[in-house]
């Protein structure tokens, strides 16, 4: 695939994203390793398999000597920028934002990989938690029910597309996992709050009344998928992070 009449969207310290005519290409740098870039096209496929509705994986190639997946490209604009711009109508956005959660949660998908062993790998990588913590998340984490639900692992609303006829799409699903839901919610939760904590506070509210799951158990898992945030190296995010993951405030 060439890349002709590219505008870039989106760049990060290990990727570029371009728009290019029917597709979105993702070129990563040459030092990102070839396994994760095969992997996240493998898990968009896996999830293309459930039946959901999302675009599809259209080819993995190479751009100077650099590895780029193209992906069908949604037009619209995000629900982001929509509940940015439409303020007065947040509630309305965040309830159909939950139902789509719910409606992927319904999924399921064999052959996607485990969320607790994912969690595992990513709570022993941190050098900024002592062994005591580690092994108390660990510990936790244990004792969580294990589901197998498809869960986004990075669902906000700057993944979702909303289309001109108000059909939602949900994109990159690089992070995507079989767990539980709870879980991928509290994830969501943890998102919000890191802009806003009012509109985090809503979206609590809306999943636990419509999945009916006690408050109390989507809090369980926050101090963990902190800890999974917290991998991400964000420096901005850290001091945030580690408050969430002083896990003796939620026994």
């Amino acid at each position: 695939m060439k890349l002709e009449n590219k505008e870039l969207i989106v760049k990060r310290p290990y990727k570029e994203v371009y728009k290019c005519e029917d597709a979105i290409v993702k070129v990563f740098e040459e030092s990102h390793p070839k396994s994760d870039v095969f992997n996240e096209a493998l898990i968009t496929a896996r999830i293309e398999e459930t039946g959901l509705d999302i675009p599809k994986v259209k080819e993995v190639f190479q751009v100077d000597k650099k590895w780029a997946i193209a992906i069908e490209y949604k037009d619209g604009k995000t629900l982001e920028e929509m509940m940015e711009s439409d303020k007065k109508n947040l509630e309305k956005y965040m309830e159909d934002f939950v139902d789509l959660q719910l409606e992927i949660h319904k999924k399921t998908s064999p052959l996607l990989k485990g969320m607790k062993d994912k969690l595992v790998r990513q709570i022993n990588s941190l050098k900024e938690l002592d062994a005591t913590n580690r092994y108390e998340l660990l510990t936790r984490l244990e004792s969580m029910p294990k589901h197998n639900k498809v869960c986004h692992g990075d669902f906000n609303p700057s993944n979702v597309i909303v289309g001109k006829n108000g059909k939602m799409t949900v994109v990159d699903w690089a992070h995507a996992t079989q767990g539980n839901a709870s879980a991928d919610a509290a994830m969501t939760y943890l998102l919000f709050a890191l802009k806003d904590q009012d509109t985090a506070d809503l979206y609590m509210k809306l999943f636990c009344k419509k999945s009916d799951t006690p408050r109390q158990y989507v809090q369980q898992w926050l101090p963990i998928v902190a800890a999974a945030q917290l991998t991400k190296d964000n420096e901005l995010e850290k001091e945030f992070l580690m408050k969430w993951i002083d896990i003796i405030d939620y026994q």
